[in-house]
């Protein structure tokens, strides 16, 4: 079906490294790098990151008014799943990254993104059966931090069967940085403490990301013809080729002459 594997020649893209938050949607399971872990941060401790006043968020809503400083543990969630984007992609003469809008199935809309590495990750979201709804920018944190007000807005919160993850998206020679280190982790810090889960992403495996961005195409229900899926999965298909799946759907007839056959289930 045309996707890559290990043993086929390696696709047009950079050689990026997988490498994720402990909490986070995919198929490998790796941990945090050291920067976000439990022993040390960049620029200090774990236990020298405490919080030391009240949470807040900020929310904008459908008709450009915002909600503000609300209590971060007692924001509602329809609210926060109702947000709009707290800030949208900016374009400027010399600009290093790549800004826009994609079309995700999940939500039938489109989603902003900042960069292509947030694009990947929106990319993921859609494709993951788990998550139901996704939010770019979705929301301003405020919270007191080693006694500074501290600010910051994620790129997505997604609405999964497991509970809200909040994800920050950071090509990975980024993460080591100071600042960057210690943002995520009292951000880590103050999501964890609603009980939801805390996402670093960054480059994706090559081979996956193609995939993944392939079969995105084939997300728009629209563009097929329902009698002919429900005759494909009424067929046992597993392992079986694509020509062989071909000839085993029950096509009976042409809407007119020179057309696509529409398949008819008996």
């Amino acid at each position: 079906m045309g996707l890559h594997s290990p043993h086929s020649p390696a696709p047009l893209v950079p050689p990026f490294v997988y490498w994720t938050a402990s909490v986070v949607i995919n198929s490998y399971g790796r941990g945090m790098p050291a920067a976000f872990g439990n022993e040390c941060v960049a620029g200090g401790s774990m236990s020298e990151a405490h919080l030391t006043g009240p949470v807040q968020l900020s929310v904008r809503l459908a008709d450009q008014s915002s909600e503000e400083e609300l209590e971060w543990v007692s924001a509602p969630l329809g609210l926060l799943r109702s947000a709009q984007p707290w800030r949208t992609f900016r374009w400027y003469k010399g600009q290093q990254h790549y800004s826009g809008t994609y079309w995700a199935a999940t939500v039938r809309d489109h989603v902003i993104y900042e960069s292509r590495l947030e694009l990947g990750r929106l990319l993921f979201a859609d494709f993951a059966p788990e998550v139901r709804h996704v939010i770019a920018q979705p929301f301003l944190l405020k919270a007191v931090v080693q006694g500074k007000l501290r600010r910051h807005v994620p790129d997505y919160l997604l609405f999964t069967d497991a509970g809200p993850v909040v994800v920050d998206v950071k090509p990975r020679h980024r993460l080591e940085r100071p600042e960057i280190a210690f943002t995520f982790t009292w951000t880590r810090r103050v999501v964890e403490s609603r009980g939801w889960q805390y996402e670093v992403w960054s480059e994706p495996d090559p081979y996956e990301m193609e995939n993944v961005r392939f079969l995105a195409g084939y997300r728009r229900d629209w563009l097929f013809d329902p009698v002919l899926l429900e005759g494909l999965r009424s067929i046992d298909l597993d392992g079986r080729r694509l020509g062989e799946a071909f000839q085993l759907l029950p096509c009976r007839r042409r809407l007119k002459s020179g057309s696509v056959p529409r398949c008819v289930v008996p």
